[in-house]
């Protein structure tokens, strides 16, 4: 057994199923071992950047590690961006970097380069593998530190002699660290907090914004009237009718002042306190207002469900029912020509029961989010890193960790510009993806980001760079192209019918929506 099989089934027997790969010349014995270890399945991406986003959408959805192959320091810088978003996501994902052999790197040649440090920003854990008989061990820490709550981005770089050379076999899977438990004390602190708070808000991130975190939540504030909000992008939200209504923390920094204002306490379970996306001139960077104390229930890497429950019952809080769920508006079918708040309804009352939607429509997006409230239970996953070009991959990852479950890919049209190779991986894997184009024909958040800027009129120059006109780009044809059926959608009568479609038929489609 060579190095390269021997990491491969330690991964397998550590639970890794898929390896998102775009693999070169120093990774064709790991190519080969795949061959022969029939419990990864390989799947090809034709951009790295596909590959990274795919392994955050599986594991977002499943939990459990997603694995990556990519062809040493430009193939990995290739991924870097969306994985940005998975380490904001804190989504579980092991990176094997394929590098040069050891007596080859002092020759420099053309493809070398410094991948740790590549790799030091966006993984909890990075390792350069020294030889084949280490290369197991190295795996089974790589898939632990992954895995280890909250979870993180791992990257092993195994150069080329330690793949070909021998070794003793695979090695045994390492326990990852647990979610840390929250002190019976420290929920009776915060317990006592909120009872004296005149105006409280709580603000949920990762595991408190499952099912099981809202419902403690709606407890919580049932019996404090505190305000519940989750964080303005988070890796993953139970949605749905049934559930109680969460609203997110705004993304501009002036309407999460509007929202917090008053506060005098804001309890964290999961989430980090807010901050401004970007540095504004008079705005600070921190957004929990003066006079407002700030209490961290759990951290991310917390029991952060454990937490929540443990401080309804420490509240004294009713129970969880139906009542607490607050009943939601189902939206007014729309007719006529296509509008963001139109587009947003169709989609909110025409997704199936169990649908997975990926949320990358930026400005058109936000007309969505309120109106699925009513919507049947789904899952959202959003941009958590706000580094573009998560959508299309994400879906791709999230149908193949879920393949009896629809995806929706909701996504503006210059952001599905930077992935739109992954429609070609949903057509090779015949995933069922409806990918929803709402083309605007600009970058608009950032015609929105110059006018905050107090650039009322842009001149030519400066509009250029924010157009995607002239020429329009023709997301039917580029899918064709890809193996996708699409269709251009002017009217809301058309994107009803056409939606509905894509939902009932198998495989991937897309819709480029003319707004």
């Amino acid at each position: 057994m060579n190095g390269a099989e021997s990491l491969l089934r330690t991964l397998a027997g550590a639970g890794v199923e898929v390896c998102f790969a775009n693999p070169g010349t120093t990774e064709m014995p790991l190519v080969q071992a795949l061959e022969g270890v029939g419990a990864i399945r390989p799947v090809l991406g034709t951009f790295e950047g596909v590959c990274s986003g795919a392994a955050d959408g599986y594991a977002r959805m499943l939990g459990r590690p997603a694995l990556t192959l990519f062809h040493l320091g430009p193939g990995f810088a290739n991924a870097i961006s969306n994985l940005h978003n998975a380490r904001r996501a804190r989504s579980p994902v092991v990176n094997l970097v394929g590098d040069h052999a050891t007596w080859h790197r002092d020759a420099d040649a053309p493809l070398a380069s410094d991948i740790v440090s590549l790799a030091r920003p966006v993984s909890c854990w990075v390792r350069s593998s020294v030889s084949s008989g280490q290369l197991a061990a190295d795996g089974a820490q790589a898939v632990a530190a992954a895995c280890s709550a909250p979870g993180g981005i791992a990257t092993l770089i195994v150069p080329a002699d330690a793949q070909w050379g021998e070794a003793s076999g695979p090695a045994p899977a390492v326990p990852p660290r647990a979610p840390r438990p929250v002190s019976a004390d420290h929920v009776d602190e915060v317990a006592a907090a909120l009872r004296v708070s005149r105006s409280g808000a709580l603000c949920l991130g990762a595991a408190g914004l499952s099912v099981r975190g809202q419902w403690a939540a709606a407890r919580i504030a049932a019996r404090t009237g505190c305000k519940v909000l989750g964080e303005v992008f988070p890796a993953r939200m139970e949605r749905g009718a049934g559930l109680p209504r969460i609203d997110r923390m705004p993304y501009f920094p002036e309407r999460v002042s509007a929202v917090l204002g008053g506060a005098d306490l804001l309890v964290l379970a999961g989430a980090t306190e807010p901050v401004s996306f970007f540095g504004y001139p008079g705005v600070p960077s921190r957004l929990t207002p003066d006079g407002c104390n700030l209490a961290t229930l759990a951290e991310p890497g917390d029991d952060v469900e454990a937490a929540l429950l443990a401080l309804a019952d420490a509240l004294d809080a009713p129970a969880a029912s139906a009542a607490l769920a607050f009943p939601a508006k189902t939206p007014v079918a729309p007719e006529g020509k296509l509008t963001p708040e139109a587009v947003g309804a169709v989609l909110a009352l025409l997704q199936p029961e169990g649908a997975i939607i990926v949320d990358e429509a930026g400005t058109t997006g936000s007309a969505y989010f309120y109106r699925a409230t009513a919507s049947p239970p789904h899952t959202l996953l959003t941009l958590t890193g706000g580094s573009l070009g998560m959508g299309p991959a994400a879906a791709t990852g999230a149908a193949l960790a879920c393949p009896g479950r629809v995806v929706i890919d909701f996504q503006g049209d210059g952001s599905a510009l930077y992935t739109l190779q992954s429609l070609w991986t949903q057509a090779r894997e015949q995933l069922h993806v409806v990918t929803l184009v709402c083309a605007n024909r600009s970058y608009r958040i950032l015609e929105v980001e110059l006018a905050r800027a107090g650039v009322a009129q842009p001149g030519p120059r400066a509009r250029s760079l924010t157009s995607l006109s002239s020429p329009d780009v023709d997301y039917v044809s580029l899918a064709k192209g890809f193996g996708v059926p699409g269709q251009k959608v002017d009217d809301v009568a058309t994107l009803k019918a056409a939606l509905a479609r894509a939902i009932a038929e198998p495989g991937p489609h897309l819709l480029h929506l003319a707004l």
